[in-house]
């Protein structure tokens, strides 16, 4: 069993900065494809960002350029940091892991993330 813990979130104004974290426990850290998606009330949940075990980085089209997804092996932490925030990337941010490939971005469905954390909101205000 993968356990995976967010923090980070939080309230900021348009064109502000947040950095979450995505703490992982319980699975070979480094064996995990992990991602970040996200999902506003009355919307469907959207892919953000992944990032595979072989360092390789997906962004969605909305947010690159902004937003940076990493990870530090050292500290089974995964991390999106977050620039330039807009209010339409106001949502719940969960982070995701699965221990298959990432695959093509296009093709990629939060269906195929085993394992998710709580989530921690973020929100943007103009």
């Amino acid at each position: 069993q993968v356990h995976l813990v967010e923090s980070g979130g939080g309230s900021v104004q348009s064109g502000g900065s947040l950095r979450l974290s995505c703490a992982a426990s319980g699975y070979t850290y480094r064996r995990l494809c992990m991602a970040w998606f996200r999902q506003a009330p009355g919307k469907e949940r959207e892919k953000v960002a992944t990032h595979a075990r072989d360092g390789n980085t997906q962004y969605a089209d909305s947010v690159k350029g902004r937003f940076t997804i990493s990870r530090d092996n050292a500290k089974n932490t995964l991390y999106l940091q977050m620039n330039s925030l807009k209010p339409e990337d106001t949502a719940m941010y969960s982070c995701a892991a699965r221990t298959t490939p990432i695959g093509t971005w296009n093709l990629l469905t939060g269906a195929s993330f085993r394992y998710w954390g709580q989530g921690t909101q973020v929100t943007v205000s103009s």
